[in-house]
């Protein structure tokens, strides 16, 4: 296993008297995809919420135990300061409705202030919308806003503005439950190529996906971890039985 990049330790997280996560621990290496799977409900996305501090963004989040990343606890850490270097895509394409698809690469560094030149900033753009494959789709559109585009290209536009803050990490929220086939294996080829340069959790439903582009794989039951390991070991010979009866479909 390559160098943990992050490390969880007695993990519990609840909203209000509603406990979504119980005792998690788990270690994700650097520069490897994990996927977190299992069936709705059992807390994968609160985890990934977590991992970058959006689990307190809601009044009645509680979160105790720790969550190192490069052995630093991140409750220590400013929440907006962390986010930068872990960068979140959600289940629905989000481009901001109200900026060009060049005002939406750059959005992070416009809604930080950080200043930057125009030469900067068409850099940024093309570099990032490049990493995704957007560049030829888009490069002649660059001002149009971002809600022109199609759905798939919408979530990959999402992904070049996480990107565009040159995260270490980078936290996917089922990221093709709202796409169609084609622009999903875009998605599930864009995952493998950026493994290369920033560390990929990706939460899904999907057990095959989870098969398909992950290094690593969490199965979840009812805010527990039952399982994690190698994606190949765990699919092939997974040592709970839990794990087997929710891959071969009992469940879920």
């Amino acid at each position: 296993m390559n160098e943990p990049v992050i490390k969880i330790k007695n993990l519990s997280a609840s909203y209000g008297k509603k406990i979504v996560l119980k005792n998690i621990n788990m270690e994700i290496p650097a520069n490897r995809v994990t996927a977190i799977m299992g069936p709705s409900g059992c807390g994968k996305s609160t985890l990934l919420r977590c991992i970058n501090r959006m689990h307190e963004l809601n009044p009645e989040a509680d979160v105790h135990g720790e969550i190192l990343f490069h052995g630093e606890n991140i409750f220590n850490i400013h929440p907006v300061k962390l986010r930068r270097r872990i960068g979140m895509v959600f289940q629905k394409p989000t481009p901001f409705p109200t900026m060009s698809i060049f005002e939406n690469v750059i959005a992070g560094y416009i809604l930080n202030g950080i200043k930057l030149s125009k030469s900067e900033k068409e850099r940024i753009v093309e570099e990032n919308l490049k990493k995704v494959f957007l560049w030829d789709e888009v490069k002649d559109e660059l001002h149009k806003k971002g809600t022109f585009l199609s759905g798939g290209q919408q979530q990959r536009l999402s992904i070049a503005r996480a990107l565009a803050m040159n995260p270490e990490i980078l936290l996917l929220d089922e990221p093709t439950s709202a796409l169609d086939p084609k622009s999903t294996a875009k998605i599930e080829e864009l995952i493998t190529e950026l493994k290369k340069s920033v560390t990929i959790i990706i939460v899904t439903h999907n057990r095959s996906q989870a098969a398909r582009v992950s290094d690593y794989t969490a199965f979840m039951y009812l805010g527990e971890l039952i399982e994690f390991g190698p994606t190949e070991k765990l699919f092939t010979v997974p040592r709970n039985k839990k794990t087997e009866e929710y891959l071969t479909g009992k469940f879920g």
